[in-house]
């Protein structure tokens, strides 16, 4: 026989006073529901048997009264209770009375008590056993009393004479308790039928509720749904992965800790509506709206999103949506710097094809006997190239830096523009901040003068001289300063501050603004991230064509400071003396 794996075991249930007590939380549900509807209905049958004796005792006691005075007002027994013999004329019209009302007795009696009637005729002549005090002062009373019959609820009431003031008899009525008993038995058969019903009929309504829950804990019990909503929440905020619930009216019912890194959102988010948050227009738009997507590209504060989104539905009816994030910073920032190194390929290919050219006129110059002259165009060559290449490195001791500037200098140099280091440059180590890394630097950098060199082509035909790009890089006043300006047509005024908002691109179009969902305008939005990332702030300006100058602080705590703040002013800067009155400051937002 082979043995059953201790994991798939399962576990038998447990035994309590020689019960097995059910696994599921829907079957111990529906045995504690059983049981409070029967305690339930059991008080309530206690309740109404308790009830309806003293409702029966009560009717008892109004029937015996009622009949009671009505017999001592007929005017029989007024006329009688004073004659010689009032039993000959009396006892007859009692036991009348007795059958016809189904009482136990009717009595007529003397004040003192002495019997004029009684059901049994050995009787008449006797004292009444019971109280009468209270009727011989004039009043109709009850009570329950033992007497020749048994225990009786009883009614006494008194006899006037003609005066209407005086006593001259009594008159007492009862009804037997067990006659009484017998009445309320009757409605216990009654209410027990009912308690029946009601016990089946909520017991089967308590069946079919919990076998509907049953379906839905698909049968588990308390512990089991207690641990897997334990894994549930480690397996939420583990995850590196964004998760975010919406439902219907845009408020956020769920974010995991990825969702809250990625979108920066606060802690009490929960509960709150995602347009209230403040993060950008285009993000909001996409995880707000109702369609599907996959892998939609958007930027957050501080970092490159992707962005999946489902809706959940019931029937027509929307639920809310679900939306997955992931991060692409990393990614997206490795994509610029892979273009930088084809583009550093592509100048290397551009340069070879060139030396080839030259090696070719030099060679040729041999061949023709005329040395000099090939010894001269060879140096002049040399001298030409080699003269950035000095530049660049006798300024930018940061081997990142100085190589992005030569492989773009190699890459303007291909396009017809130049590029050129501004008189001031120097840039060492101890320049960067300490929590930008080379990646972000190739970023910022890359992508400025990426746009650099596209403005100063597009404004080639209305600027007088060769297409130009300068680059000032140095550390001024604890930050360090990065300045990139050309020679192309400028950004208009009217669009700085949309400059660093995706989909924004001077691309063949001057700073018009584009949807977004293509490759362009993504750039200058990067570099904006990326500043604001490190508490830094980015300059829009204005001299022979746009300047764009970016100041990051060196120090980590004036990072921390500075972290998330924005302004908008005049472009100034001892850097830039000839900015023009329409440059704008846009702190990267």
């Amino acid at each position: 026989m082979v043995p059953v794996p201790a994991q798939r075991r399962r576990r038998r249930p447990s035994l309590r006073a020689g019960v097995p007590l059910p696994r599921s939380l829907a079957g111990r549900l529906f045995l504690m529901q059983v049981a409070l509807v029967v305690a339930l209905v059991l008080a309530g049958a206690l309740l109404s048997w308790f009830g309806s004796v003293g409702n029966a005792e009560a009717q008892a006691r109004r029937q015996v009264t009622a009949q009671a005075e009505t017999i001592a007002d007929t005017p029989l027994v007024r006329q009688q209770v004073g004659a010689p013999d009032p039993s000959t004329v009396l006892e007859p019209f009692a036991q009348r009375v007795t059958r016809d009302t189904g009482v136990a007795f009717v009595t007529i009696m003397s004040p003192q008590g002495v019997r004029f009637t009684h059901p049994d005729p050995s009787q008449i002549g006797g004292r009444f056993l019971g109280h009468t005090a209270t009727a011989l002062a004039g009043h109709t009373f009850t009570e329950t009393y033992t007497g020749t019959l048994g225990p009786s609820v009883r009614a006494v009431a008194p006899v006037f004479g003609s005066d209407g003031h005086t006593v001259t008899g009594l008159v007492s009525v009862g009804i037997e308790v067990g006659t009484i008993d017998a009445l309320a038995q009757h409605s216990l058969w009654a209410l027990l039928l009912v308690a029946a019903a009601a016990l089946a009929v909520s017991g089967t309504a308590t069946y079919l509720i919990n076998a509907r829950l049953r379906r839905h804990t698909r049968g588990m019990g308390a512990a089991e749904l207690n641990r897997m909503y334990d894994f549930h929440e480690a397996t939420l905020h583990a995850v590196r992965e964004g998760l975010l619930l919406l439902d219907a009216q845009g408020r956020i019912l769920l974010c995991n800790d990825g969702a809250r890194t990625l979108l920066g959102l606060p802690g009490d988010a929960e509960g709150r509506a995602l347009a209230e948050l403040g993060l950008p227009l285009r993000l909001t738009a996409a995880l707000l709206d109702d369609g599907p997507c996959v892998d939609q590209l958007h930027l957050a504060p501080e970092r490159v999103v992707v962005v999946s989104r489902s809706p959940v539905t019931h029937g027509p009816r929307s639920l809310g949506t679900v939306v997955t994030l992931r991060d692409h910073t990393e990614l997206q920032e490795l994509s610029g710097e892979l273009d930088s190194v084809r583009g550093f390929a592509e100048a290397l290919r551009s340069q070879a094809h060139e030396a080839a050219n030259r090696l070719h006129a030099v060679v040729s110059l041999i061949e023709l006997g005329r040395g000099e002259a090939a010894i001269d165009f060879a140096t002049a060559e040399l001298e030409a190239a080699q003269q950035l290449t000095d530049q660049v490195m006798g300024t930018v001791t940061e081997p990142v830096l100085a190589a992005l500037l030569l492989g773009k200098a190699a890459q303007a140099a291909e396009r017809g523009v130049e590029l050129r280091m501004a008189p001031g440059s120097r840039v060492d180590d101890s320049a960067l901040p300490e929590q930008l890394t080379a990646r972000e630097l190739v970023t910022v950098l890359g992508n400025l003068v990426d746009n650099a060199i596209d403005a100063a082509i597009e404004g080639a035909a209305e600027h007088v001289g060769p297409p130009a790009v300068t680059v000032l890089a140095c550390q001024e006043n604890g930050c360090l300063l990065l300045r990139v300006s050309d020679t192309g047509p400028g950004v208009d005024p009217a669009v700085v501050a949309d400059v660093f908002r995706r989909g924004w691109s001077t691309k063949s179009s001057q700073g018009t603004s584009t949807d977004g969902t293509s490759g362009r305008g993504l750039g200058l939005a990067l570099v904006g991230q990326v500043v604001r990332r490190h508490g830094g702030t980015v300059e829009v300006g204005r001299e022979d064509g746009a300047v764009f100058t970016v100041r990051l602080p060196v120090a980590a705590n004036a990072v921390a400071a500075n972290a998330g703040s924005a302004t908008v002013g005049s472009a100034t800067g001892a850097a830039a003396p000839q900015a023009a009155a329409v440059g704008r400051t846009v702190a990267a937002r």
